[in-house]
């Protein structure tokens, strides 16, 4: 299982990378994993500010339908438009292709709460 040191993850298996003020946000390999086969991406929240853990929108799979939380408080300015067409990138490629918003945080303190990868891995093997 793929869990990228660079990166931050929250506790509802969303992982963030942190660019400046900016944060690109996806879902993670164990998520994808858990999830099987992703259908559908949907994310009606851009150029929308929203607080921390709720919700961005929904990532469907054949057997589920799963919200989407947002991991920092912030301005969603950009959703991943491939996924319109390729939802099966957050599937093959979650850290990369597969990526679903960019997010310009609004308050950087929040930053302090979010999961490293040892963090994560000691989560998800529980």
């Amino acid at each position: 299982m793929n869990i990228p040191s660079e990166l931050k993850y929250t506790k509802d298996h969303e992982w963030i990378k942190i660019e400046g003020d900016t944060a690109t946000v996806g879902i993670t390999d164990f998520a994808q994993g858990e999830l099987g086969d992703i259908v559908y991406v949907e994310v009606d929240t851009v150029d929308e500010s929203l607080d921390a853990e709720e919700v961005f929108g929904t990532v469907e799979a054949v057997k589920t339908v799963s919200d989407l939380f947002l991991p920092l408080s912030g301005e969603i300015i950009e959703f991943n438009e491939n996924l319109e067409d390729e939802p099966e990138k957050v599937n093959t490629d979650p850290y990369g292709e597969g990526w679903m918003i960019k997010l310009k945080i609004s308050d950087e303190s929040q930053i302090d709460n979010l999961l490293s990868a040892e963090d994560y891995k000691a989560l998800i093997s529980g």
